[in-house]
């Protein structure tokens, strides 16, 4: 019998990569520059695990702030599942997150599996998709993301967020082809959204917004950026109804499922104001 050595370590940033391409397999559809903004989040919360020195399976566990991890990017390569693998790495990452809550979207059929370890179910989040088309846009109150001091925009994103996320929406909101509106009035944000290059297409990815008319407004400005014609997506919270008139209003169709789950209460979020996740992967 050959002898096999299995071991789990800190991905480097070039096997972010890797990752990201078995997301794309598995038909998760990730952004073309997500590994960058990723790898800035927490540099050391993406983990490998190595048969004979060949990667079999990756996962991220990434610290937010002090209290918070979130779970993602759980994936073992085919033909080296059903044994032990994926587990001994999914221990790895809950072991980095200990002490924290941990939320992860996982895939409906799993909600089982993840309440062993812990996770209680707290809604559903639901991709949809349509086509994107060139919309005129041109409301003085949307403007380009990259004006709004980056205080006023992590103040916003934090009341919409478990935990701080600063060097993570710094690297998000400017990777190359991504576009970041927000709606302001009076010098107050109202809203933001960012949408970015996918494998196929595009997607939306945080949408908050303070009322139904800002995020209409919002996403009308982000796809106005993109040439017409190529898919575009949007996670949305299945448990705001606002959210789900947005992606019933603009022809968008449900594609995709999964389920909200955290170690403990679900934190104090303003649900009817998140629009659109930012990424399954990451929260």
């Amino acid at each position: 019998m050959k002898e096999t050595n299995y071991t789990i370590r800190c991905m480097t940033r070039p096997e972010i990569d890797l990752c990201v391409e078995w997301a794309a397999t598995e038909g998760w559809n990730p952004g073309l520059h997500d590994a960058d903004a990723f790898y800035v989040a927490d540099s050391d919360g993406f983990l490998v695990g190595l048969l004979n020195d060949k990667p079999v399976a990756c996962i991220s566990a990434v610290r937010y702030g002090e209290h918070f991890g979130f779970i993602g990017f759980y994936i073992v390569a085919p033909g080296y599942r059903q044994q032990g693998y994926g587990l001994k790495l999914w221990n790895a990452a809950m072991q980095r997150l200990e002490g924290r809550l941990i939320g992860l979207d996982g895939v409906v059929a799993q909600q089982e599996n993840y309440r062993k370890s812990g996770f209680e179910f707290a809604y559903n989040n639901v991709r949809y998709q349509g086509t994107t088309s060139r919309k005129d846009s041109f409301n003085t109150s949307v403007v380009d993301l990259a004006k709004v001091p980056e205080a006023v925009l992590f103040a916003f994103d934090r009341a919409l967020f478990p935990a701080p996320r600063t060097a993570f929406l710094s690297s998000w909101i400017t990777r190359p082809g991504t576009v970041a509106k927000a709606c302001m009035k009076d010098g107050v944000m109202q809203g933001y959204g960012v949408i970015r290059p996918c494998k196929m297409g595009y997607k939306i990815g945080p949408l908050f917004a303070h009322g139904p008319h800002i995020a209409q407004m919002l996403y009308e400005a982000l796809v106005s950026q993109v040439e017409p014609g190529p898919q575009v997506q949007l996670d949305i919270p299945q448990t705001n109804p606002h959210a789900l008139a947005l992606v019933e209003s603009n022809n968008m169709q449900p594609v995709f499922e999964t389920a909200r789950m955290y170690t403990g209460p679900a934190p104090n979020l303003a649900i009817h104001s998140i629009y659109g996740v930012t990424s399954f992967e990451l929260g």
